[in-house]
């Protein structure tokens, strides 16, 4: 008997048919994702003349300008929007404003370079305190005070941290923002190796990222590597076991039960559930590799995520988040991602430059709610009254316009400020903690752990011995608080 079934030849009407429902179905979506962003966008932004009681001019004399640096930032949308507010303040102001955007990781060079030099732009926007500069920068009093008057109090935590040092009684910077740092999970993975929530502790995060790894060979990808989400990654696992580099005084007090257990912790999980790659990571590594659908979890910003949205939206649909991991005795602590800090440095003596500067960053504080907006949720305030929709409890984060799914995907992001730490944690920041940070001696010790060049005991004994010595150096100096024991 003859089959006459045949192969199903879709005919160039279906194809056609298929293509157009969607490329509709698609412009369908982005049209109701630009209605509810052009619904949600905040109004024009206003620039005051009082700020506490600092009082600027509406106009600056002719000839004043001002040049920023500040780093490309990691979702793009900011930078358009941050370039044509800057044009827009200085037709304002009277007041010609040069932008210079510039890779991360070259800012600590470039204002290194420009206040050796003597010469360079009157503000640079820092993303970690820029403590270790401090004999070089002006002092910013007078700003943080202005915006604390007007804008209701102290900053959050973690700017204030970041941006002032008690041993010299000193503002350095003006923090006009912050990034939050969650536990970033693939729900798919996790929900298959029975935590449909993802993991809530860091026994959880071995538990099942062991799991995972054994059945898929999908790896927990946190670095081990010298760049900052390595560095990050390390101090939120041993702030979470309760230990910390300096306690709040400034002593030195990483040689501690906590942190030993912390290392401990690091090499089961690079034994069970990590790949060697991290030891060769850059900053855009864990992004990388949790977009490519090659890792289980990771500790990142929503920048990677606003990233997924666009080139791989089944990974994004896939990504939840998690407030941090609990250490063995509760606590919970993540770092803020990066910090925007900006500083003057000494070599502004232009008046007229200076107050245009100074009234620059009260501005944008003030009109926070743009750049929180137009950073996708990626900036924080430094104080939360000037985006209340982002914090309110039906606002931006319950109710993302960029596009999440479901809609409140990130709404945990509302209480990142209690479960944030800084670079100083639980003291402040000085050079010490600086200069430990740009080191990378936490996480090249994590690394000589992983690896078995050392012991847990060998690496922290040693690492132990090395941050010392940099605090004897910067206390003798008189930039960390005053102490004993070291």
């Amino acid at each position: 008997m003859t089959d006459d079934r045949r192969s199903y030849q879709p005919s160039s009407c279906r194809v056609a048919g298929a293509f157009v429902a969607g490329v509709a179905a698609i412009a369908l979506a982005l049209s109701g994702a630009a209605q509810a962003q052009e619904e949600a966008a905040p109004g024009e932004p206003t620039f005051e003349t009082t700020y506490g009681e600092m009082t600027f001019p509406e106009s600056f004399p002719d000839g004043t300008s001002i040049s920023i640096t500040q780093w490309s930032h990691f979702v793009p949308r900011y930078d358009e929007w941050f370039r044509q507010y800057a044009e827009r303040w200085g037709e304002a102001h009277n007041v010609d404003v040069t932008v210079n955007m510039i890779n991360i990781a070259d800012l600590a060079s470039t204002l290194s370079a420009s206040v050796s030099a003597g010469e360079g732009a009157t503000l640079f926007e820092m993303v970690a305190p820029p403590t270790a500069f401090i004999d070089g920068l002006q002092p910013l009093d007078d700003v943080n005070e202005a915006a604390m008057a007007a804008f209701g109090g102290d900053p959050v935590g973690t700017c204030e941290r970041s941006s002032y040092l008690p041993a010299k009684d000193m503002w350095y910077g003006f923090c006009h923002g912050w990034v939050p740092d969650p536990g970033d999970y693939r729900r798919s993975l996790w929900a298959d190796a029975g935590y449909p929530d993802g993991p809530e502790t860091y026994a959880d995060l071995l538990d099942g990222g062991s799991k995972i790894f054994e059945e898929t060979g999908i790896p927990v990808a946190v670095g081990l590597s010298p760049e900052i989400d390595s560095e990050f990654w390390a101090r939120a696992l041993i702030w979470s076991h309760g230990g910390s580099i300096q306690d709040e005084d400034g002593n030195v007090v990483f040689d501690s039960p906590e942190v030993l257990e912390a290392v401990r912790f690091l090499k089961q999980l690079f034994d069970n559930a990590m790949t060697p790659e991290v030891f060769a990571w850059n900053a855009a590594s864990n992004n990388q590799t949790f977009i490519g659908g090659q890792a289980s979890y990771i500790q990142n910003s929503i920048s990677f995520y606003r990233s997924a949205q666009e080139s791989a939206p089944e990974v994004a649909a896939d990504t939840g988040f998690r407030p941090g991991l609990k250490g063995p005795r509760g606590d919970v602590k993540m770092p803020a991602h990066v910090w925007f800090i900006y500083t003057m440095p000494s070599y502004v003596t232009d008046e007229d430059k200076i107050r245009a500067a100074k009234k620059f960053m009260l501005d944008l504080e003030s009109n926070y709610a743009l750049a929180s907006f137009y950073a996708k949720f990626y900036n924080f305030p430094a104080y939360p009254s000037r985006s209340p929709d982002l914090f309110a409890e039906d606002g931006w984060l319950a109710d993302d316009p960029w596009g999440a799914e479901p809609r409140d995907k990130l709404s945990l992001l509302r209480t990142a400020d209690e479960w944030t730490a800084w670079l100083g944690y639980p003291g402040y920041a000085n050079p010490a903690i600086s200069e430990v940070y740009q080191s990378h001696l936490v996480s090249s010790m994590m690394a000589d752990v992983a690896r078995g060049v050392k012991s847990p005991e060998e690496a922290l004994e040693d690492t132990t011995a090395e941050i010392k010595a940099i605090f004897a150096k910067w206390r003798e100096r008189g930039f960390v608080g005053s102490g004993g024991g070291e």
